[in-house]
């Protein structure tokens, strides 16, 4: 069993309050937090922190490998420049782009970063193992397993990143995942991990460049 030690970021500054965000009893303009996201007002992060779930993983890798963690909502913003994020219509955000988001992140914060068009839970346990992190696409109604529910009607749509492998499934952390059950260290065996996997990812490791380790 490799579990990495990763430290949590959660999509909201108010990791508590997911639940209420999800579930649409609180908006997201009202975290009490969201000032600490770098956002310029609470329009701005009601906007971006339910789609950076992207973002949050690589908070949680920049953490893991002791690089510095810029504030979600500043992130963001240098990830969309570096063409990462493509806003159509205004209020349409085509999620993250996986090629320039890793282009990005290698060159911002010295990582060894590299798309994985195709990846399955197996090779996906490997690279954790390795001592790799690995973001990947699945459904968010993962955040419920284990637990009652049918399959979901797509795969893919959210990004978590797998700190930890064993013999019965992934570990994972989930950017909207729910306090106490499936935010940290949320176990998914094999089976309910492939239900709600897209099969596609990103793999995050130390840059080994000039002799870093």
């Amino acid at each position: 069993m490799t579990v990495h030690q990763v430290p949590y970021y959660a999509q909201w500054e108010s990791a508590g309050l997911v639940p209420e965000f999800l579930s649409g009893a609180r908006a997201s303009a009202d975290d009490p937090s969201w000032a600490a996201s770098g956002a310029a007002d609470p329009g701005e992060y009601a906007f971006w922190a339910p789609r950076a779930c992207g973002i949050a993983c690589l908070r949680m890798a920049l953490g893991f490998w002791g690089r510095p963690v810029p504030p979600a909502i500043t992130l963001v913003a240098t990830a969309r420049d570096a063409g990462a994020y493509i806003v159509r219509d205004g209020d349409r955000v085509e999620g993250l782009v996986y090629a320039p988001f890793a282009a990005w992140a290698a060159d911002a914060f010295r990582l060894d970063v590299r798309v994985r068009p195709r990846i399955d839970a197996a090779e996906a346990a490997a690279e954790v193992h390795a001592g790799r992190l690995v973001m990947l696409s699945v459904h968010p109604s993962i955040r419920s397993v284990p637990g009652p529910g049918a399959d979901p009607p797509v795969r893919g749509g959210h990004l978590v990143l797998a700190v930890g492998a064993g013999p019965r499934g992934l570990v994972l952390h989930n950017p909207s995942g729910l306090p106490g059950h499936s935010q940290r260290f949320h176990p998914v065996s094999w089976g309910d991990f492939d239900r709600f996997a897209a099969g596609r990812g990103i793999v995050l490791g130390p840059s080994h460049v000039q002799g870093e380790l």
